[in-house]
């Protein structure tokens, strides 16, 4: 028998600025797009112009509320808090020795279940609230095609459950500003990953060749005034 399988369009945010002009860091739970961002997220708005979302699924925090808005304005966003970014620690309570490390390489290879993201939530404890939801969506048949907007961390551990069926973080899924991801979902909840990473602003990540935590780690050293 045929199985009938329905869409996820898994997005990250659109590009953000977590220091402002003058240095100041800027709190990550209200931080909104920036003009790149909303760039970006217009150019995905194009991209999915023939595409109707029975429903559309943030974390609840402006950067994806925003790219909502943005995305698919004529659908009202549903707000799923365990589906948050994943919680670092302090930075200042990180050892200056090993901070560099430790933000760069955060999501590089096979990352333990019991590694703590920047010392602050661990990758098991993430798994324990994505997981749920993840499931949660999958066995609700009253949609067909959905688009959930979430986070670089998030996806990761989406896109790894999806691809594993089990709770192993495959860290290495570069997740762009405003990608999309693209998954099917069966109505045995066996996951099909189709597509990862799809910069529709940059089909052949021609900008740059950077990891988004290298290029928050610089932007960090430039506010520190060490870059």
């Amino acid at each position: 028998m045929r199985r009938m399988r329905r869409r996820l369009y898994l997005m990250r945010h659109a590009e953000v600025s977590y220091f402002s002009a003058d240095g100041t860091p800027v709190n990550p739970r209200d931080v909104p797009l920036n003009d790149e961002g909303r760039a970006q997220a217009a150019a995905v708005a194009a991209a999915f112009r023939d595409v109707t979302f029975d429903r559309v699924l943030t974390s609840g925090l402006p950067r994806t509320l925003e790219t909502a808005a943005i995305v698919a304005p004529e659908v009202e966003p549903e707000l799923w808090p365990d589906l948050g970014e994943i919680r670092g620690g302090r930075l200042s309570e990180i050892p200056p020795g090993a901070l560099e490390t430790e933000f760069v390489h955060a999501f590089r290879g096979v990352v333990p279940n019991e590694e703590r993201f920047l010392r602050g939530e661990s990758i098991g404890e993430l798994f324990e609230r994505v997981v749920p939801a993840l499931e949660r969506l999958a066995v609700d048949t009253g949609w067909h095609t959905a688009l959930a907007i979430l986070h670089g961390g998030v996806n990761r551990a989406v896109l790894s459950y999806a691809l594993t069926s089990e709770r192993t973080f495959l860290g290495r899924f570069e997740q762009a500003p405003a990608c999309v991801n693209v998954l099917d979902v069966d109505s045995e909840r066996e996951w099909i990953v189709r597509a990862v990473n799809v910069a529709v602003y940059d089909l052949l990540h021609l900008a740059h060749r950077q990891t988004t935590m290298e290029r928050y780690w610089a932007a960090y050293l430039r506010a520190d005034g060490s870059g």
